[in-house]
């Protein structure tokens, strides 16, 4: 169970990872648990959802697979591990 406390450094966490990697332009790290209550992989204190929006030139000349797949390695122990249960991504490169 994610405290309030842990929900924020998970959010933290998964900012501080993209941004290490893609300085991105512009990122939002969006905890969208609450609308998942009572589903499969939902949480009490939530953390489990969330939502990335993120453009960044580093996306520039990849497709839309590649993006998603280099936020999904860079997050893979939290996927793999369950912290994370579900990721919604919106990747755009920079023009």
């Amino acid at each position: 169970m994610l405290t309030a406390m842990s929900k924020l450094a998970l959010k933290e966490e998964i900012e501080l990872r993209i941004k290490a990697k893609i300085s991105p332009e512009e990122l939002q790290v969006i905890d969208e648990s609450e609308a998942h209550i009572g589903h499969a992989g939902s949480r009490e204190h939530g953390g489990a959802h969330f939502r990335i929006i993120a453009k960044s030139k580093s996306f520039n000349g990849m497709n839309h697979v590649q993006r998603h797949r280099l936020i999904n390695e860079l997050l893979s122990d939290l996927l793999d591990s369950n912290v994370i249960h579900a990721l919604a991504l919106k990747l755009d490169p920079s023009n």
